[in-house]
């Protein structure tokens, strides 16, 4: 393919989403805002890295299935990649690509000293055995074992997938390198070195940016009537933290 002949909605990959993506208007909109550099812009429009894997698992009646999973890399500038890792039937290359975007200017604008990256693997995670789930992420960490570490990337839970995955990972990543590596994956076990409070964070960061934006307004959570996309590991967090600082939560939704 020779990348010159491309037409300026075309892009050489999947993984490559500027300039057709949304998220890339805002990156342009906040590059024109603070006059950044045109080459800077260009780097920071795609990915440094793209891994596609194959992975070949055989299920609990014999047969044999093989799954894609993805890693994209996006920007190692502030420090290791930093990403969590999602289960679900609609994970894709791009959908993949645009999160590991967005997880670099989140860690970027809160001061963390990672970049941005996301993982994925397209599969129902409910129409699986936990052997099967587990084969599944140990085959898909394998694979990924010269691409991730605690220097490199650190992969997390995300939709579809929690401590229990993590524990895993962690598991293969150390047994493949020959000792423990606990720092491999955040949102593990606390017994095998997890965080207190983190399965509750993110839900809490919710909480604290719903009250906020409220206090903005002059107004408090106490009786506010609160709706809630998606009912995942963060919005039954959030649900729960809203309901206890005194808001009504009056309707919920399952993403999935």
């Amino acid at each position: 393919m020779v990348l010159s002949s491309l037409r300026p909605l075309e892009a050489p990959s999947p993984a490559h989403v500027c300039p057709a993506d949304q998220a890339c208007s805002y990156l342009e909109a906040a590059a024109k805002e603070l006059r950044l550099d045109q080459g800077v812009l260009s780097i920071l429009s795609s990915p440094r890295k793209v891994v596609t894997v194959s992975i070949p698992i055989k299920l609990d009646n014999g047969e044999v299935q093989v799954f894609a999973g993805h890693r994209v890399q996006h920007c190692d500038i502030l420090g290791p990649y930093k990403g969590g890792t999602r289960y679900h039937p609609a994970v894709t290359l791009q959908e993949v690509s645009v999160l590991a975007m967005l997880m670099t200017w989140k860690c970027a604008l809160l001061g963390i000293p990672y970049g941005g990256a996301k993982g994925g693997i397209a599969l129902d995670p409910n129409r699986y055995s936990v052997h099967e789930l587990e084969r599944i992420t140990r085959r898909y960490t394998s694979e990924l074992i010269k691409d991730i570490g605690p220097s490199v990337d650190i992969p997390a839970p995300d939709v579809g997938t929690s401590s229990r995955e993590m524990a895993w990972m962690m598991d293969t990543y150390s047994m493949n390198v020959g000792h423990a590596v606990p720092g491999v994956v955040t949102g593990k076990p606390i017994s095998i070195g997890g965080s207190r409070g983190r399965e509750m964070a993110t839900g809490r960061g919710v909480m604290i940016v719903v009250r906020e934006a409220l206090a903005r307004q002059g107004k408090a959570i106490a009786n506010s009537h609160i709706a809630i996309q998606g009912f995942g590991n963060v919005g039954s967090a959030a649900a729960l933290l809203l309901h206890k600082a005194g808001a009504k939560v009056i309707a919920v939704s399952r993403g999935s």
